[in-house]
């Protein structure tokens, strides 16, 4: 880090650690892991670092899983305090889930971070759509599915959280209220999925970025940075709780505008990255 200007590194630590501190409110607030806050701040961290462009997107996207990990897990007992959390859905997406983040950390470790980048527009910006649109018959059912397609709804949500680097929240709660599943026990459940998710992921990408440990910085696993994990992850877990109880208390109109527009921003913020690449 020879030759970093000191106030550039304080201005970046400071990111850093809001960054813990939003990713933890969003995380109870939404369900989800908060990494489209994690990675962005991340990527420009790694960048004043020197990591090689070709591998800095999965590095971040490592780092972002693993740090979410003891966040998901805090999120989860929250939500689950309320008894909102609905077990159908954890007992059938959980293992699911976990298959897909493995194909999704393989994949990450060969594909270019335009990919994935991409793939988070795309994705988020579906589901952003459908929650500002505020339609109730958009749905595909009024109960959930049968045991494949609840099985293929858990291992899409685990194969795009692994190339995305969040929890899977966002996806498993667009998923669950397209089949009736109320917002707030969809949230809930959703917060539960995330910490199989992220674990998985975070292993995946240790395993995935060790043939390029030599390009890595120091203090690396594979793809997840312990720097990076020590600064965020217990700011984001302690934080937690308190979106969780937030969520509870807002009316569900307003909890679906406030994801929805959550998605547009992150959405957003990527696709001008990609522009301007």
């Amino acid at each position: 880090m020879a030759g970093v200007p000191l106030g550039e590194m304080v201005w970046l630590a400071g990111a850093v650690m809001a960054a813990g501190v939003v990713t933890g409110i969003l995380a109870g607030l939404f369900g989800i892991g908060g990494g489209a806050v994690i990675v962005p701040v991340l990527f420009e961290v790694f960048r004043i670092l020197g990591v090689p462009e070709d591998l800095r997107f999965q590095l971040c996207v490592g780092t972002s899983l693993a740090i979410i990990v003891p966040t998901a897990v805090r999120s989860y007992w929250a939500h689950r305090a309320k008894g909102l959390v609905v077990p159908a859905v954890m007992h059938s997406w959980a293992l699911p889930a976990v298959v897909g983040v493995a194909i999704g950390s393989a994949i990450a470790a060969f594909a270019p971070g335009k990919v994935l980048k991409l793939a988070f527009v795309v994705i988020a910006s579906i589901i952003a759509g459908k929650l500002l649109a505020g339609r109730e018959d958009w749905v595909l059912g009024r109960q959930l599915p049968g045991r494949f397609a609840m099985a293929a709804c858990g291992l899409i949500v685990g194969l795009a959280s692994s190339l995305m680097g969040i929890s899977g929240g966002s996806l498993a709660t667009m998923a669950m209220t397209l089949y009736s599943v109320p917002i707030h026990n969809a949230v809930a459940t959703s917060a539960g999925l995330g910490v199989p998710i992220t674990i998985a992921g975070t292993l995946g990408y240790i395993l995935a970025g060790l043939p390029h440990q030599a390009l890595l910085p120091p203090l690396s696993l594979g793809f997840v940075s312990a720097i990076g994990v020590v600064l965020i992850a217990p700011i984001s877990s302690y934080t937690a709780p308190l979106g969780a109880r937030l969520a509870h208390s807002l009316p569900k109109r307003q909890l679906e505008i406030g994801f929805g527009l959550f998605l547009i921003a992150a959405s957003l913020r990527f696709l001008v990255s990609l522009i301007a690449a």
